[in-house]
């Protein structure tokens, strides 16, 4: 299942309320005052070897990122990113 977070704030009660998550997909500019950078931060502590993909228009900070992450630009195909996506889940 797909789980959509309109906030920082509301993905991290998402990925806090036990809900079964394989994988996390976020942009860095998130509503709200937490960023991506910080979810993903977040689910990396819960989920060590989950995939995390990033799909952001903002620069690559790679002191940011958490390990093992994919980083795609803006604007992406989508065709791609399922590919991607994919290919991590298949993996872990």
């Amino acid at each position: 299942a797909i789980r959509e977070a309109e906030s920082g704030e509301t993905a991290l009660a998402v990925l806090g309320s036990g809900a079964g998550v394989d994988m996390l997909v976020t942009d860095i500019r998130l509503g709200g005052a937490v960023d991506g950078w910080k979810v993903a931060a977040a689910f990396r502590e819960v989920h060590a070897t989950l995939p995390v993909v990033y799909v952001t228009g903002n620069p690559m900070l790679e002191s940011c990122r958490v390990a093992g992450s994919v980083y795609l630009t803006k604007p992406c195909d989508i065709s791609k990113l399922l590919e991607i996506c994919n290919a991590l889940l298949a993996r872990s």
